[in-house]
């Protein structure tokens, strides 16, 4: 499971609403190869859901993830940050080995 926290899923619905997304538009979470550490994550919105994708809702916000990277996310939490010196989503990977210093990439 993926799951996401209260603070992610309040600047995910404020998101939602600032770009008038369509109902249907989930939040997609992935990982490619690259970055400093072998993976990096992805995050964006998507109306397309594919028949294996795995899906998740938590509080009427839709997150999907493709089968492969879900071999890597399965288990991570989805966070929101707000300070001084960093704003974004965070993601809390029990996989990761290692991350990298901007929490961005990640190896296995």
């Amino acid at each position: 499971m993926i799951s996401v926290t209260d603070r992610a899923i309040k600047e995910v619905k404020r998101i939602f609403e600032e770009q008038s997304l369509p109902d249907a538009t989930a939040l997609r979470v992935g990982v490619k190869g690259g970055g400093c550490s072998g993976f990096s994550y992805t995050l964006g919105f998507d109306d397309q859901i594919g028949e294996i994708d795995q899906v998740f809702e938590q509080d009427g916000v839709k997150v999907v993830c493709d089968p492969k990277s879900f071999l890597y996310l399965n288990g991570t939490q989805l966070d929101f940050e707000e300070s001084l010196m960093a704003r974004g989503f965070k993601f809390g990977n029990p996989n990761a080995a290692k991350s990298c210093g901007c929490g961005e990439s990640f190896s296995v």
